[in-house]
């Protein structure tokens, strides 16, 4: 096909996704995948059969654009039973399709030509891209290894007459750190006076562990007014393919909000919000989720021991980060890359969600994988010396 002219890409440094990459490589390699986030074992059966049933009963068309008020308003009372937050289900809470839809709508809502936006690195790789399409400036400030924790310092350094915009994810992928209360209380003083809007990414909201409270900034009143929170369903009900999530705001940022969603998926899956609607009646169904994945961290921490990798349990999430220092000094892309076809266990490289080169020799590995899976991964990594 001619074109009248080269087309220049809007994204020139964009390529394939490292979650592709390693997936693809454990695929040819029969290796063991480990690398990107999502569980090897299905939902609860309740959950398709629910679905089941109201595909059959007739839930096929088009749903609201918002998402169905049903589902709206539970959404509405798990919000305020678990944070003491009241959200509007007719006008503060919309279905989106997945979490990625719905940081790319809120980022396209706000950001503007020369708009600043404070990423923490190492960050989810959908934030940049999305805020160059929309031709704002991301500023990268790296998380402080080992624990990768904000420096505050540097965040308030960092604020400038252009910064619209701050993207916060606890539970944080990749490293499976929390933020803590003492963290919420520094956000609200670096933003107290400012136009500063906050992305809240909290898709892993229920999967934090060791009896820690998950700081949503639904929890501040100061950091609601100002924030867009972004959850997931696909996370929380291990049915990652049905790309399904939600976004709270307050009005005026969730007018703006749909003003973008309406034109870039108008709607969501309709049986599946309804499943969803009555599945959520049920709390146990999502309270009872960290106790489920502290118990795969635990087994899959214990089942390494006495491996060459060092570590620091993870938080929160379903990833834990393993330092291989002690076997390699090689980066982190190409250990990962000869530790797929070599040893037969896939990982993403911590380093690939970095702005700047760096290499701290940690390795993300999923543990949302059925026991007997993380035992064959464990038998492998162990054996490496």
């Amino acid at each position: 096909m001619h074109y009248p002219k080269p087309i220049t890409s809007k994204l020139p440094n964009v390529g394939t996704t490292i979650f592709t990459v390693m997936s693809q490589l454990a695929t040819h390699h029969n290796a063991i995948n480990l690398s990107q986030g999502f569980p090897d074992f299905d939902c609860d059966p309740a959950l398709p059969a629910l679905v089941s049933k109201f595909m059959q009963s007739g839930h096929n068309q088009y749903a609201p654009m918002a998402g169905i008020l049903g589902l709206r308003e539970i959404l509405a009372e798990k919000t305020s039973a678990l944070y003491g937050a009241d959200y509007d289900a007719e006008q503060e809470i919309t279905i989106t399709a997945g979490a990625t839809q719905a940081i790319f709508t809120a980022i396209t809502a706000i950001i503007r030509e020369g708009d600043e936006v404070i990423v923490f690195d190492p960050a989810y790789d959908s934030y940049q891209p999305a805020i160059e399409l929309n031709g704002g400036i991301t500023i990268h400030i790296q998380l402080q290894a080992p624990d990768y924790t904000i420096d505050w310092t540097k965040v308030s350094q960092a604020i400038t007459p252009r910064t619209r915009m701050i993207i916060i994810n606890t539970p944080h992928n990749p490293t499976g750190t929390v933020l803590s209360a003492q963290d919420m209380i520094k956000l609200t003083e670096v933003t107290l006076g400012t136009d500063i809007v906050i992305i809240s990414d909290e898709v892993y909201e229920h999967i934090i562990f060791d009896d820690q409270a998950h700081q949503s900034v639904a929890r501040y009143p100061s950091l609601a007014e100002r924030s867009f929170i972004i959850s997931s369903f696909g996370k929380t009900f291990h049915a990652t393919g049905w790309k399904i999530g939600y976004c709270v705001a307050p009005k005026a940022l969730m007018v703006e909000f749909r003003k973008v969603h309406q034109f870039l998926v108008f709607c969501t899956n309709t049986p599946v919000q309804f499943a969803l609607a009555e599945y959520l009646k049920q709390p146990h169904h999502y309270l009872e989720l960290g106790h489920f994945y502290q118990q795969k961290r635990d087994y899959f921490i214990g089942l390494i021991k006495g491996s060459q990798f060092e570590l620091k349990p993870a938080a929160g999430t379903y990833f834990q980060l393993l330092s291989y220092k002690k076997l390699s000094q090689e980066k982190d892309t190409d250990y990962a890359i000869r530790l797929t076809k070599e040893c037969g266990v896939a990982s993403i490289p911590v380093s690939v969600f970095f702005q700047e080169a760096v290499n701290h020799h940690v390795l993300r590995f999923c543990f949302a994988k059925k026991n007997e899976t993380l035992e064959k991964a464990a038998v492998l990594l162990r054996n490496l010396n």
